[in-house]
């Protein structure tokens, strides 16, 4: 059992979801959308970031968490502005004792919808099937929870693989 936190930073608004990882079985336990207060300057957004994503951590005590890498962005600004809102995401995972894997957007629609070009739609509708939710999450939350299901696959592959090193190693002994 492994709760992972997946996070889809950026610095109007940032998903969050967490799953349950039991087995092969992906269990919804939460999701949503910190809101930043856009009419700040960025230094209290990224502390209204950092203290909701700490406060997200405390109440659901996750053991992994999953970032969305940065984009390239045609705007410098925004590029900058969201590496700032990663960057304090990370920070709050990492004060925490939490290891941080960082994922691409293709990466994580490769492992939710099958394919990296998927549309945010395609994304929102399969997390929705794959965890069994009632209604469609919001389009930042599922991105997020996109992300945590992208390392759950990554880490059982990981797991895979070693044991199947360990096998041969054995093997050839």
């Amino acid at each position: 059992m492994a709760l992972i936190l997946g996070v889809d930073p950026g610095s109007r608004k940032t998903g969050f979801g967490i799953i349950n990882v039991v087995g092969s079985q992906h269990e919804y336990v939460s999701s949503g959308v910190i809101r930043l207060p856009v009419d700040q300057e960025l230094p209290e957004r990224i502390r209204v970031l950092c203290d909701s994503l700490s406060e997200i951590i405390t109440l659901h005590c996750p053991q992994q968490v999953a970032v969305e890498q940065v984009f390239m962005a045609k705007n410098a600004g925004s590029a900058l502005k969201l590496g700032q809102a990663r960057g304090a995401v990370i920070a709050a995972c990492v004060t925490q004792g939490l290891e941080v894997a960082e994922y691409s957007a293709r990466q994580i629609k490769q492992a939710v919808v099958g394919t990296g070009a998927a549309k945010k739609e395609q994304v929102q509708l399969m997390v929705q099937t794959l965890l069994q939710l009632p209604d469609t999450p919001q389009e930042d939350a599922a991105d997020a929870l996109g992300a945590a299901i992208c390392h759950a696959h990554t880490q059982a592959s990981l797991i895979n693989l070693s044991g199947v090193t360990r096998i041969r190693r054995g093997r050839l002994r």
